[in-house]
């Protein structure tokens, strides 16, 4: 079998079926996307004289999962354009394309006699080796491919992708009885690398490891709450992110999921996993079984365990009140305990600190009692899973954390808590320890997981001994490097860490890796020690996102105090870095990822290249907060402008002034409405990346595929080939785009789209991008554009509209409009 999937086929437009079609066209895979023939016309198809055979109905099923696909929000795909990589059709006509598949997709209704005669329908076409998956949540993969031919079924498995499937990372793969393991190792390379997955491998179990703990945690959570009399907010204070959980919490999360497909899942449990010792849990609570009478089944119908109601001004949330059924005011839950875990930012510590009145055997507040309570069962649940769902607790944990965004995985926490303070208070409580822990303990370990010197090591329940956890090929891990002596240098924001091979990379970690005065002067030592001991460099880290930009703090506090020589000294350094680091002999490779705005965006735009991960968030955002791009990035944004005119040119030369103006235009009006790309491929639509940039689908990959580049680079000998920062080569329309801009501003206004003082800082920016009021276009240097940005930014600085948004923004996270 060839193992390179070249295109794929998704039989099913439903959400998950487009969407996993929508993904592939992602990763630039042509992609099929089938569904059944309408059984009858709609009134309007009679109306409009269609007929049963007409194109248009007989797709009409597939074309709407593929509409709503296309206009999911968030989106589905990486750039509308991207959606030409599907195509649709129906099982009737056109189930025959499916022998162009090197990988088929079953996504159609959690039915297995649906799912069998439909399969039995796709091997009549299907070529021998292409791989056949299919996307059950939970219902048995072997008995899915009963039937079917030996070839079929060596090429068989479960890919069980998480909704949404672009951006929740898990894919669960299940094998079949007879899969091949090169079909399955296929699978889970194209998964990891070409989807940006993280695969786990799960036995063909109910629900397999994610939705298995998941919902047995939410159904004992949803209990807790009815024993402990607590109210629905109380459980989502204490089920977020107090314990290292997503901010939709428990009930939130039921709403945005729906309750019918929580009812879906706890039945199909219940009536597969009878030798489950907890499976009288598994019955559908009372509570939910009314709201699904009512249909109250959550975002899908508007009601769940919140509801949306029009208020004053826009829309209030309304909570249920589960012993009346009625909908109440929303009431904030106050804990003690929770509130008091609020300073604490480690995770792990603020857990261990929430535990800490249980495992002493204090009762706490009702808060600390529900947590121990809710955290302790979870725990002992997932322990006694292994080895029943999965062989490896590293699987265990990275299902959860990938599946449910957890930011620690069952046995994570264990190791968090104290594992023997959490069984010795167990067992004092009555309640039995699993094999897996008592196996654990009595080998003298005192945590699942250990390790040193850059090396990981997991606790094995069938040797009883720890076995290391290695990194998959092409994955770097720049915490494991700094564990292995690998820093070269650090301060307070900012490191050195050598990356083999003659590569040193520049990694952040100042607070939501914001860029201050420690930044800027590890970017200097980097390029020094690249000048003498490294032949490229990689800017990169592995936290939440990138960077949010400069100190905002800092820069508010330095313009309140009017100590406007620190404020030019600051924007000075920040330009003069990422000057350096575009002019530098040797090559810098950028790695952006998640949230890279302001700065963020700027230290990538200065480098000699960008390796970005897919899911890159990039803008350049200043208007915001009423300031324009201070460190450069207004300046390379024209430099875009004139590459781009010059590209548009069929004739040569620098193009006319007139491409550049209309290449001027969209990076205006970008930067004025502080817009970001919602993913690396909008953001190279949007000039932030060149077409010479790369993308890592996987984020995990990131680093090591960024070191690759940088390493190309230097085989094929890099030279920067920019004229110098003083030599005038970048060419500005002066007041010829300057008019049209502040055209443009003005009718913005008189249609109150901006206000007064959005329109003041739209005509600083503009006056940078056109090079100032000049009567002429010329050429004008690097220089004197970033002396341009650096008069606005601190004449922008001393305006009190300004500093209001500045310190808005700091305090609610939102931009303020005055």
């Amino acid at each position: 079998m060839n193992a390179g999937i070249r295109k794929a086929a998704v039989l099913g437009a439903g959400t998950m079926g487009a969407r996993i079609a929508a993904h592939l066209a992602n990763a630039g895979v042509p992609c099929y996307l089938l569904d059944i023939r309408p059984p009858e016309l709609t009134p309007e198809e009679t109306a409009r004289k269609l007929t049963p055979e007409s194109p248009e109905v007989r797709n009409r099923i597939v074309r709407a999962g593929f509409e709503a696909a296309k206009k999911a929000r968030p989106a589905a795909f990486f750039t509308p354009d991207t959606a030409r990589l599907v195509t649709i059709g129906n099982f009737d006509d056109n189930l025959a394309w499916c022998a162009e598949a090197d990988w088929i997709i079953e996504a159609v209704a959690e039915n297995l006699d649906i799912k069998r005669k439909l399969l039995e329908r796709v091997e009549q076409h299907r070529r021998p080796g292409a791989l056949v998956t299919t996307n059950t949540s939970g219902l048995p993969v072997r008995l899915i491919a009963e039937g079917r031919s030996d070839d079929f079924r060596r090429n068989w498995a479960g890919t069980h992708f998480f909704n949404p499937p672009r951006y929740m990372k898990l894919v669960e793969l299940i094998p079949g009885p007879d899969t091949r393991p090169e079909a399955l190792a296929a699978l889970r390379d194209f998964c990891d690398r070409a989807l940006g997955k993280g695969v786990v491998v799960a036995k063909d179990t109910p629900n397999f490891i994610a939705n298995r703990i998941g919902t047995f945690s939410m159904l004992n959570v949803l209990a807790l709450m009815q024993e402990l009399d607590m109210t629905i907010e109380e459980v989502d204070a204490c089920t977020g992110p107090a314990v290292g959980w997503p901010k939709s919490a428990t009930f939130r999360t039921a709403d945005i999921v729906g309750l019918d497909v929580l009812v879906h899942v706890v039945r199909n449990i219940y009536d597969n996993a009878v030798g489950d010792e907890m499976r009288e849990r598994y019955r559908v609570p009372p509570l939910v079984e009314e709201m699904m009478k009512r249909g109250w089944l959550g975002e899908k119908t508007g009601s769940g365990f919140y509801k949306r109601v029009k208020g004053g001004e826009g829309k209030d949330i309304l909570t249920l009140d589960w012993k009346t059924m009625d909908y109440r005011p929303r009431a904030k839950a106050r804990f003690g305990s929770i509130e008091g875990g609020k300073a604490i930012d480690d995770t792990r510590d603020r857990l261990r600190e929430l535990l800490a009145p249980a495992l002493a055997g204090r009762d706490g507040d009702k808060g600390a009692r529900f947590l121990w309570r809710s955290i302790s069962e979870m725990c002992l649940y997932a322990a006694r899973r292994v080895p029943e769902i999965a062989d490896s607790i590293v699987d265990v944990d990275c299902a959860m954390r990938w599946g449910f965004a957890w930011e620690m995985g069952p046995f994570e926490i264990w190791d968090a808590a104290g594992v023997e303070p959490m069984a010795r208070r167990i067992e004092q409580e009555g309640r039995a320890l699993p094999p897996l822990v008592t196996a654990l303990l009595s080998s003298g370990r005192k945590s699942f997981y250990g390790g040193q010197a850059g090396r990981k090591t997991y606790f094995d329940l069938s040797s009883k001994s720890d076995r290391e956890e290695t990194l998959p090929a092409g994955v770097i891990v720049l915490d494991r490097l700094r564990q292995a002596g690998r820093v070269v240098e650090r301060n307070a924001g900012a490191s050195l860490l050598d990356l083999g091979d003659g590569v040193v990379c520049c990694e952040f970690h100042s607070k939501m890796n914001s860029i201050g005065a420690d930044t800027v002067q590890m970017l200097h030592a980097g390029l020094k020690r690249l000048k003498s001991d490294f032949d490229a460099m990689v800017v990169a880290n592995q936290a939440s996102n990138f960077c949010v930009g400069a100190n905002l703090m800092l820069v508010l506090m330095l313009a309140q105090e009017q100590e406007w020589d620190e404020v030019h000294l600051a924007v000075r350094q920040f330009q003069q870095v990422n000057l350096a680091l575009k002019h530098s002999p040797k090559p810098v490779v950028a790695a952006p990822f998640g949230m890279s705005l302001g700065g963020g965006c700027e230290i990538p735009l200065h480098s000699a290249r960008i390796q970005a991960a897919a899911e890159t968030y990039i803008g350049l955002v200043e208007v915001g907060v009423g300031l324009i791009p201070g460190g450069g990035g207004t300046k390379e944004m024209v430099v875009r402008a004139n590459e781009h005119a010059r590209s548009v040119n069929p004739a040569g030369g620098d193009g006319s002034d007139l491409d550049l103006f209309h290449a001027l235009k969209p990076i205006f009006e970008q930067i004025a409405t502080a817009k970001v790309a919602t993913s690396a491929e909008e953001g190279r639509a949007f000039g932030y990346l060149r077409s010479s940039d790369a993308v890592s689908m996987n984020k995990d990959r990131q680093v090591a595929d960024a070191k690759a580049l940088a390493l190309e680079l230097v085989r094929e000998g890099y030279r920067p080939g920019h004229p110098p920062p003083t030599e005038p080569s970048i060419r500005v329309l002066g007041e010829q785009f300057l008019a049209g801009a502040k055209l443009a501003i003005h009718m913005m206004l008189r249609g109150s789209f901006i206000s007064d003082y959005d329109a003041h800082v739209g005509r600083k920016l503009a006056n940078i991008l056109a090079g100032g009021p000049l009567s002429a276009s010329q050429l004008v240097s690097e220089q004197y554009l970033l002396d341009l940005e650096r008069e606005a930014f601190v004449s922008l600085c001393g305006e009190r509209k300004t500093q209001e948004r500045m310190a808005h923004t700091l305090k609610t996270g939102k931009p303020l409009r005055n």
